[in-house]
């Protein structure tokens, strides 16, 4: 197959998947995906997996586990969502992206699969298989082929009906659990904990990061064999700026690992940090030697979150969407970077608690420009504007183009000697990496 065929033929796959129901309208079942790996062969079967759950900071503590198992010379898998720049994102092999044709060739193997359970689907009278049950099917596959020893696997949403959880964990990991997809999930914490705890199986060893009391006691409740709290069973210390990124001392299950440094940026960071390092010496079954730590904590990337993209004027992305995800970003802006006079450009989905979200930002933004963040589910500027207007955030300027919203930003930035961040939604962060992207290829070509 030639490049360009190879092209099409990517195209024609994704956009057969992307047909399917999309990922945020999420249906609360398993049976179908069950159903798919079952015809598939249980792909999910063949390694060990480590599945991840919470409200904020999956993707960043499954990039860290992931980067130390690879440090460990285990071979990696690695599940996570939304992509920001490319749908490959979603599922990397050695902490890289799969090829187009890993996924043509999942894809061509298993088609006439996805059809059957479709067709038995609609004779139940049900939705064919969705966006995310498919995709998650299709990656199991890919993993299972390359072959990998251990999958780092982080939920869609929630956690006992998401897809994702036909497999079954090793490790069960639990990010910082609060308030987001209520309408889903459910009103409470207490609520959204109890479904995220489905992702714990019978002989799951749970790690978990801080979480509120009552939080706490569901996960507790659930696990069945061994449940590692962090605060209890490690204990993160000296938390401080460094450069441009983030050092700490961590008292894990095992040992004391003093002065670890990360190219990652914010305290609530150090805190997924320190979950990743213990979750990984729970798989490992012992601690981690102090040069295989510093050398894959050092490498440890999180796209999307504290970005850092330029330095002059500094330009900062973080995809913040939901309440407490912007309290981290308030934090980090305080902790790190002093409370700078900084300009803020932000964009919200339309499905998201966007007036939590305001509160969040009153007074962070010394000049705030809003916009509409890309794709169907992004909330015009002008609406955006409403809300934020209600909750007393004081805007300087709406514009509805999220890139003419950036480039605004910077060269005001540039002229005033000022940070620019850019937050609110992880679809406004990809789509300002992707422009990134282009921009760089252009001048490469150039």
């Amino acid at each position: 197959m030639s490049d360009s065929e190879e092209d099409l033929r990517f195209k024609e796959v994704l956009d057969s998947l992307y047909a399917r129901q999309p990922e945020n309208q999420i249906r609360p079942r398993l049976e179908p995906t069950r159903r798919l790996v079952e015809f598939m062969g249980n792909p999910q079967d063949n390694y060990r997996i480590i599945h991840i759950t919470g409200t904020n900071g999956k993707t960043s503590t499954a990039r860290i586990i992931e980067r130390l198992l690879r440090e460990h010379g285990l071979r990696t898998g690695r599940l996570t969502s939304p992509h920001l720049v490319s749908f490959n994102e979603r599922i990397a092999l050695d902490g890289e992206a799969v090829s187009d044709q890993r996924i043509i060739d999942a894809y061509e193997e298993n088609e006439s699969l996805m059809e059957l359970v479709d067709s038995e689907l609609k004779e139940k009278g049900e939705e064919p298989l969705t966006f995310f049950e498919a995709i998650t099917a299709l990656a199991f596959h890919i993993f299972s082929d390359a072959p990998i020893d251990v999958l780092v696997l982080e939920v869609g949403i929630g956690g006992e009906w998401d897809a994702t959880n036909v497999a079954n964990a090793d490790i069960a990991v639990f990010t910082a659990i609060g308030l987001d997809h209520q309408k889903t999930l459910g009103n409470t914490v207490e609520e959204i904990a109890t479904t995220k705890s489905g992702i714990i199986k019978p002989k799951s060893i749970v790690v978990s990061s801080p979480q509120q009391k009552s939080v706490e006691s569901i996960l507790r409740a659930a696990a069945e064999t061994e449940f590692i709290l962090a605060e209890s069973e490690f204990q993160l210390s000296g938390v401080e700026a460094d450069g441009f990124g983030t050092r700490f001392s961590l008292d894990g299950l095992w040992q004391h690992y003093p002065s670890i440094w990360m190219p990652i940026i914010g305290q609530h960071q150090a805190e997924n940090a320190a979950t990743a390092i213990a979750a990984t010496e729970a798989f490992l079954g012992r601690g981690i030697a102090d040069e295989v730590l510093r050398s894959a904590m050092a490498d440890a990337i999180t796209p999307g979150r504290m970005q850092v993209v330029s330095k002059d004027p500094l330009v900062v992305l973080d995809g913040a969407h939901n309440a407490a995800g912007l309290a981290s970003f308030r934090a980090s802006l305080q902790w790190h970077f002093d409370s700078p006079r900084a300009i803020g450009v932000v964009g919200m989905l339309g499905d998201k608690d966007v007036w939590a979200s305001a509160r969040e930002l009153v007074g962070v933004f010394d000049h705030l420009i809003l916009t509409t963040a890309p794709g169907e589910r992004g909330l015009p500027a002008h609406e955006l504007s409403d809300v934020f207007s209600d909750e007393d955030v004081q805007i300087e300027d709406i514009e509805a183009d999220f890139w003419q919203a950036y480039e605004r930003a910077i060269r005001l930035g540039a002229e005033t000697n000022r940070p620019v961040f850019v937050t609110g939604s992880l679809y406004l962060v990809g789509a300002v990496l992707t422009k990134l992207q282009e921009q760089d290829r252009d001048d490469i070509a150039e």
